[in-house]
């Protein structure tokens, strides 16, 4: 019998699951809010670029995919190509974050703020709150990045690693929420 266990340490689970309340809470508030002025949050979603949003959501899950494999390479002592993948992890995160820029830009370049009704001031709260997420999960594969490229991590010792895959993989996940949520449903 092999001795399985959960990938990364205790804590990170704990962190993962704390987040993930908060934003089931969120969702849970957004979509009430939703109900009490239905026409108003549809007029609202249909100003947003779904073109932008599912480029995001690509662009999202290339990075998680890209994590994925870093974590494959390191267990199977592929170390050498450790660096490559979470430098290109790390440049789609950054990819998000440029691209999130550009949505807000335009959003307030036309005027609207989150003060402008309830569904924006949502959309704000939601998308910022996750680029957040976003932001931070990009420090942790850059801080990963730098010790791969010392050599830091084998198929023995890369729960770290793990960790920070964990986190890059909720931030991931929590956007293929808002995607829909925000920019799809009617």
């Amino acid at each position: 019998m092999t001795n399985r266990r959960l990938p990364g340490v205790d804590g990170i689970w704990v962190v993962i699951g704390l987040d993930a309340v908060v934003f089931l809470l969120l969702f849970a508030s957004f979509q009430n809010e939703r109900r009490a002025a239905p026409a108003l949050f549809e007029v609202s979603r249909r100003t947003l670029n779904k073109d932008l949003g599912g480029a995001d959501t690509l662009i999202l899950l290339t990075s998680s995919w890209l994590v994925a494999l870093a974590i494959q390479a390191v267990r199977r002592d592929r170390t050498d190509r450790l660096p490559q993948f979470l430098f290109a992890a790390a440049c789609t995160g950054t990819l998000f974050v440029a691209s999130k820029t550009v949505e807000y830009i335009e959003k307030l370049a036309s005027g609207t703020t989150p003060a402008t009704n309830t569904f924006y001031s949502w959309y704000f709260l939601l998308t910022g709150v996750h680029l957040v997420h976003v932001l931070a999960g990009i420090c942790a594969l850059g801080y990963v990045w730098k010790r791969a490229r010392i050599g830091s991590y084998t198929s023995e010792r890369y729960l770290v690693l793990e960790c920070v895959a964990l986190f890059w993989h909720l931030v991931d996940l929590l956007w293929i929420v808002l995607f829909p949520l925000l920019y799809l449903q009617r």
